[in-house]
């Protein structure tokens, strides 16, 4: 269930992230790798948040992609703790903690050298 156009994991965007995710349908995880070179930068060599929210958010989708359904986001808490600077490669990590019919709860996680730098908690619908 991939679109090759997208944004954060599309292969055929050559403006997008080109982000690889894994996922293990039976324990609803997802993990993937990208390095955010300079055009995404938002200050001074910093990865801008508003990519790093559109990764976790992807993060979050890729969990969840084994439930069934074409799952949407229906909203997205960031909470950014450490800045992300451009050129490294960074490792996502993505999990559903609830789900209910078509109402799927997510957690997802974004990781250098060890420590978490951003966390995300979404919200996500499952369209039939």
């Amino acid at each position: 269930m991939k679109n090759d156009r997208c944004f954060v994991c599309g292969p055929d965007n050559n403006a997008g992230l080109r982000a690889v995710f894994q996922r293990d349908n039976q324990r609803h995880l997802a993990f993937g790798r990208v390095c955010l070179a300079e055009a995404f930068q938002g200050w001074r060599g910093r990865v801008h948040g508003g990519v790093l929210a559109a990764l976790l958010d992807e993060a979050c989708i890729y969990a969840s992609l084994g439930l069934g359904g074409d799952p949407v986001t229906a909203d997205l808490q960031v909470r950014y703790l450490l800045p992300v600077p451009c050129d490294r490669e960074v490792t996502l990590f993505g999990e559903v903690v609830e789900w209910r019919k078509k109402l799927v709860k997510a957690q997802s996680r974004l990781v250098l050298d060890g420590q978490i730098h951003a966390e995300g908690q979404a919200r996500i619908l499952l369209l039939r």
